[in-house]
């Protein structure tokens, strides 16, 4: 991201003369700072776009910004790439909208490679193999996200009927809420949201 200023002044007037549809996928990286880069009044149309790895197998999520220059014949041909890379996608509103969305799906995959990095460390300090701790956690993860996205119930609701009162769920639960784990994870990501702001001052600067 840090040469993406030289990059951009490199081929700005080629993108000028032609003005094709840019798409961007530089965390931090401002519209504001890409058209400075290729000429405040070329009038170039551009998108920002926060795609994730899980695009990698096919499972990639994704958020999208696009300033007025974009018309709307260019915003489907936006969505036809997206397409190819994530099952969901959405539009935002405003650019500070992409920061939310990195925080939440561009750098979410590192925050549930963690919670099953964790379960697997627990599963083979309790005795199983670490391949299969791994891939009972994996399996969870993966069997857990369908339910959320194809139950009519809200989140909260899938929790509370997977926690019996008193039982073995219920005492996991307990003991996560004690150690501040939803306020970590909270936490987590407003971190990584302040961090796309910040860069977004540091590349407003290049």
């Amino acid at each position: 991201p840090q040469v993406v200023g030289d990059v951009v002044r490199g081929v700005a007037g080629e993108l000028s003369a032609a003005k094709p549809l840019v798409i961007s996928i530089v965390a931090g990286v401002a519209i504001k700072d890409l058209a400075r880069w290729i000429g405040i009044d070329s009038n170039v149309p551009l998108v920002r776009l926060m795609p994730n790895t899980p695009a990698l197998v096919g499972e990639g999520a994704a958020g999208m910004y696009a300033d007025a220059a974009v018309s709307a014949e260019q915003r489907k041909q936006t969505e036809y790439v997206v397409s190819k890379i994530a099952k969901e996608y959405t539009w935002v509103d405003s650019e500070s909208g992409i920061d939310a969305v990195t925080a939440i799906s561009g750098s979410g995959p590192a925050y549930f490679f963690l919670v099953i990095e964790a379960m697997e460390k627990a599963g083979v300090e309790m005795g199983l193999p670490a391949d299969a701790a791994k891939r009972l956690a994996a399996q969870t993860a993966l069997g857990a996200a369908k339910m959320v996205l194809t139950s009519d119930d809200d989140v909260p609701t899938l929790r509370k009927k997977v926690t019996s009162p008193n039982g073995t769920t219920h005492a996991a639960i307990e003991q996560m809420i004690a150690s501040n784990v939803p306020e970590g994870i909270t936490a987590g990501v407003q971190a990584c949201q302040a961090r796309c702001q910040s860069l977004s001052t540091e590349f407003g600067k290049l």
